[in-house]
Formats: structure tokens, C-alpha cells, sequence
């Protein structure tokens, strides 16, 4: 597996050398580790940051919901397992349609910010609230 965050620092070649059905989370934005296309040539699963590629793994699915989630249970702050819930229910809306090409939720589906809300309000720890 690789996961990375810095622009263009991962040669095609490299990607080449790793196992079979690897996985490769290309993440910088605008311009990955290494393009998606070079990157589907070796490995099972790609993401990156990009909207105008599969799997696109943004912080935008999260913290719509991850706010209104804290704001409506009255958290003071954000706890690991609040970001764990939050992880969780954007998982759960990929559903029956998870595929290699479709790891998590569009970030445009309707469905994530209320489902993210609702996990992270219910993993507000009363005693923190």
C-alpha cells in the first residue's frame, strides 16, 4: 500500500514494483504522487484528491458533518472516537456499491453530511459536552 500527500514524488515505476492488487491513495491536490491512470496499470484500488477522478478521498466529506454532528450534541471538542464515527458512517453510505472504483461516497451525494452528523453526535461523550 501507498499514502501519500506530497505532489509528483512517485515514479510509475515504482508503483510497478509493489504487490499485486496493491492499493495506491495518491492524495496531493491538484497534482498527485503519480497520475491515476499510471497508477491503475499496477494497482487494485486508487484514490487521490482530485474530483475528477474515482475515489476521491477529500476532507469535504467529512467535516460538514463532523461540525454539525459536534454543534448539535454540544462538544467541546473533537475526540477520536467522534473522527472514528465519522469514518464509519461515510463508509456505511458506500453501501452495496462499494467497488474498486467507488471506495467511498460522492462528495455530492446528499446522504454523507447527515449520516457523518448523526455518528459524530452520537459518540459525543456527555461527560465532554
Amino acid at each position: 500500500m501507498f499514502l501519500g500527500v506530497s505532489a509528483g514524488v512517485v515514479p510509475e515505476e515504482l508503483i510497478a514494483t509493489m504487490a499485486p492488487n496493491s492499493i495506491v491513495f495518491a492524495l496531493s491536490n491538484p497534482d498527485p504522487e503519480i497520475h491515476p491512470d499510471a497508477a491503475r496499470k499496477y494497482a487494485a484500488v486508487v484514490a487521490t484528491g482530485r474530483s475528477d477522478f474515482p475515489n476521491q478521498i477529500n476532507n469535504v466529506l467529512a467535516f460538514p458533518g463532523v461540525f454539525r454532528g459536534a454543534l448539535d450534541a454540544g462538544a467541546r471538542r473533537i475526540t477520536e472516537k467522534m473522527k472514528v464515527a465519522a469514518a464509519e458512517a461515510i463508509f456505511s453510505v458506500v453501501g452495496d456499491d462499494l467497488a474498486v472504483d467507488h471506495i467511498v461516497p460522492s462528495a455530492l451525494d446528499p446522504r454523507v453530511g447527515p449520516a457523518v452528523a448523526a455518528a459524530v453526535a452520537a459518540a459525543v461523550d456527555p461527560a465532554e459536552s
